[in-house]
C-alpha cells in the first residue's frame, strides 16, 4: 500500500471535515489539544513512529514542520484522537494519542495525514507524485510504566536527537505546551520516567 494514494472510501472512513481549507482556517495558529489525561482508562492508546521513505530529510525547514504539525494537530482532532505527546523531526515523527469510543480508525487517520501532507510538502519542492512516507509502527499501550515512560520519550525526543538542551525550546514538539498546560506534578512525574531503557526504532 502506497501511504502517499488516496485512501478508500467506505462510508465508515468518511471525514466530511477534514478540507485543507478547513484546516487552515481551524488553525490560530496552532490547534492545541486539551488538556493531557496522564493514565490509561478504558480508552486504547498508541504510541505510533513514522518515518519519511528512505529516512530523508524532508521536512528540513521550519516551514515544513509548521506545515506537518499543524496538519498532524487538525487531523488528530477533526479523527477523534487526543494527542498527549507529539514530535516531529525532518525525517520522522514520533505522537501518543488516545482513541475515544467513535474515533475513526487509527490507520485511516495517519493514511489521510499522510496523504496530505505529503501533497502539499511536494507543492511546496515542485516535486509532484514524489513519496514521501514509508510507513508507520504502532504499539497499543497498556501498562502504566510503558504509558508514562513513553510520554516523556516523546516530549524529549529533540533532545535525544542533539538539536536542543532542554525538550521545551525545540518548537515543533509537546514538551513546551505539556508543561503549560499540565499541572507542575504532572510534568514531575512525568519528566522523572526514565528514557535510556525505552525500546524504539529510532535511529534517524
Amino acid at each position: 500500500m502506497n501511504p502517499d494514494s488516496d485512501p478508500p472510501p467506505p462510508d465508515r472512513f468518511k471525514l466530511p471535515s477534514v478540507r485543507l481549507v478547513d484546516l487552515k482556517s481551524q488553525m490560530p495558529p496552532k490547534d492545541w489539544p486539551h488538556a493531557p489525561v496522564h493514565r490509561l482508562a478504558e480508552n486504547s492508546v498508541y504510541f505510533v513512529t513514522a518515518s519519511t521513505l528512505h529516512q530523508k530529510h524532508l521536512f528540513n525547514t521550519s516551514k515544513k514542520r509548521d506545515l506537518f504539525e499543524r496538519l498532524l494537530l487538525a487531523f488528530a482532532k477533526a479523527s477523534g484522537w487526543q494527542l498527549e505527546a507529539w514530535a516531529v523531526m525532518d525525517n520522522h515523527y514520533h505522537i501518543v494519542a488516545r482513541g475515544r469510543h467513535d474515533s475513526n480508525n487509527l490507520g485511516e487517520f495517519l493514511h489521510r495525514l499522510h496523504g496530505v501532507s505529503a501533497r502539499e510538502l511536494n507543492k511546496l519542492d515542485n516535486a509532484p507524485d514524489r513519496q514521501v512516507w514509508f510507513n508507520f509502527r504502532d504499539t497499543e499501550l497498556t501498562l502504566q510504566h510503558s504509558y508514562l515512560a513513553r510520554l516523556n520519550y516523546v516530549h524529549q525526543n529533540a533532545v535525544k536527537h542533539k538539536l536542543v538542551p532542554v525538550a521545551n525550546q525545540y518548537p515543533w514538539c509537546s514538551a513546551a505546551w505539556f508543561e503549560r498546560v499540565a499541572s507542575p506534578a504532572q510534568v514531575k512525574l512525568i519528566y522523572g520516567f526514565k528514557i535510556d531503557r525505552v525500546k524504539v526504532e529510532d535511529d534517524f
